[in-house]
């Protein structure tokens, strides 16, 4: 558990939109708060996903696996953003490695605290519930937008 406090520097992520006062003092009593030093990886390609992270302060790097000891960074993101956000929907494993850049403070909350807070506050769950999935659409959206891209430049590479 968190004070309502942590979330004040980062009351502008997307997460939180439509988010109240009282719902941020509702949702400090679900959450945790990490500090982690630069090089500390948070979570591996393929591992279980329990949390969402949202940052504090810091970068985080998000990378994948191509090859046999070829990662490759896919983005870096830092304050207000969020990552590991499908692990309280799904629970499935990990589509990528999340390590720290820069020293971070983060917020987490695990999909059973999740869990706990649909069942006792529906409403707050529900906006953060949509929220992640707002995120998560506009990520699709941007690796489809980029990939279309990618598609049209290599058939270009062909004809040239």
């Amino acid at each position: 558990m968190i004070k309502a406090e942590a979330f004040d520097v980062i009351r502008g992520s997307s997460i939180f939109q439509g988010i109240s006062d009282a719902e941020f003092s509702r949702l400090a009593e679900f959450c945790e708060e990490r500090q982690m030093a630069e090089g500390t990886t948070v979570f591996i390609e393929n591992m279980p996903g329990e949390s969402l992270f949202l940052i504090r302060k810091g970068t985080i790097r998000i990378s994948k696996m191509f090859a046999e000891g070829d990662e490759k960074t896919l983005v870096v993101l830092g304050p207000e953003d969020i990552f590991g956000e499908m692990a309280v929907v799904d629970g499935l494993p990990r589509s990528a490695t999340a390590r720290v850049a820069e020293d971070a403070d983060l917020i987490s909350l695990n999909k059973k605290d999740f869990e706990s807070l649909c069942k006792s506050s529906p409403e707050l769950a529900l906006k953060l519930a949509m929220n992640i999935m707002r995120v998560f659409s506009i990520r699709v959206r941007e690796v489809n937008d980029e990939y279309r891209d990618m598609l049209i430049w290599s058939i270009k590479g062909d004809k040239a």
